[in-house]
Order: C-alpha cells, then sequence, then structure tokens
C-alpha cells in the first residue's frame, strides 16, 4: 500500500511540474526574442530574396 501512495504522489508531483517547467522554457525563450522594426523584419523571413528583389 505504501508503494502505491509514493508512486501516486510522484504522478501527482509531475503532473504539477511539467506544465511549470514548460511555461519557464517559453518565458525564457520570449525573453531572448530580438525585437526589430517591419522591414528588417520582413527581410530576415525572405531570406529567399536580396535587397534587389531577387530570387536566388
Amino acid at each position: 500500500m505504501a508503494a502505491m501512495t509514493g508512486l501516486f504522489l510522484v504522478a501527482v508531483v509531475l503532473a504539477l511540474a511539467a506544465p511549470l517547467a514548460l511555461y519557464a522554457l517559453v518565458r525564457s525563450e520570449h525573453d531572448q526574442r530580438v525585437e526589430t522594426d517591419r522591414e528588417t523584419a520582413e527581410r530576415l523571413a525572405r531570406r529567399d530574396t536580396n535587397d534587389e528583389g531577387r530570387v536566388r
């Protein structure tokens, strides 16, 4: 009976810790983002063209 209680407690701790860990990972990724203006963001998103608009 003690083994089942221990297993249940481990499962509860993991069920509570997993979402918090995921939240922390997403939050740390958000803090590392680079803020750019619209023109720079479009150029970075479209790496298949150069500044003259020609396709590589």
